[in-house]
């Protein structure tokens, strides 16, 4: 089992790439963010590698981060994803990017993803979501945190509203209205008022 490759990059590509290792050439194959970090032709190279065994084939699949090629082998446990799919989403978004999307369940945004339907999207959200915050820089972490906990606070301020007696998508807009137009953190006692304000 190949586990990294280190050697002289001899064909680049945008699908796969030729990595010459003490006389021996092994395709492999990248996404693109691996594509655009890497030197040109005759140079060195190194990359995290996952094998994939099949009866009637052996693939390489690099990357340049270890991180990188954990998201990858994480998107292979969904099921219907395989591979080169795997290779396709990771080509069609940032990592950084993905992982926010499937955390916050950001539907809209994966379904831009070439290959990723409605379906699959939910399929992602529902086997990774509590998976891939762990691979997620510091920052990102607190910034996810920070956005899931004021979608906790708006939810309960909607659902405060309606039992107020006021409509649901009536009081849905000013809750958005008032939580999207401003940049300061809202408590939900805030949000309230602010919202019985607009809806007075």
């Amino acid at each position: 089992m190949i586990a990294s490759l280190q050697g002289i990059l001899t064909f680049k590509s945008a699908g796969h790439i030729t990595v010459e290792v003490n006389g021996i050439g092994y395709r492999v194959f990248i996404p693109l963010s691996t594509f655009y970090d890497l030197a040109d032709e005759g140079s060195s190279v190194s990359l995290n590698i996952f094998t994939a065994v099949r009866e009637d084939a052996i693939h390489l699949y690099g990357f340049r981060t270890p991180g990188e090629k954990k998201l990858f082998e994480l998107l292979l446990s969904v099921n219907g994803i395989g591979p080169r799919l795997a290779i396709n989403l990771l080509s069609g978004i940032a990592s950084a990017d993905f992982i926010r999307a499937v955390f916050t369940e950001d539907r809209q945004t994966l379904t831009k993803i070439p290959g990723v339907g409605k379906k699959m999207a939910d399929r992602i959200i529902l086997e990774l979501r509590d998976r891939v915050i762990k691979l997620a820089p510091e920052q990102t972490r607190e910034e996810v945190k920070e956005e899931s906990s004021l979608d906790a606070i708006r939810e309960d301020a909607l659902s405060a509203l309606v039992n107020l007696g006021y409509k649901k998508s009536f009081a849905r807009t000013v809750v958005d209205k008032i939580v999207d137009g401003s940049l300061q953190p809202w408590s939900l006692e805030e949000l309230l008022k602010e919202a019985l304000k607009h809806l007075s």
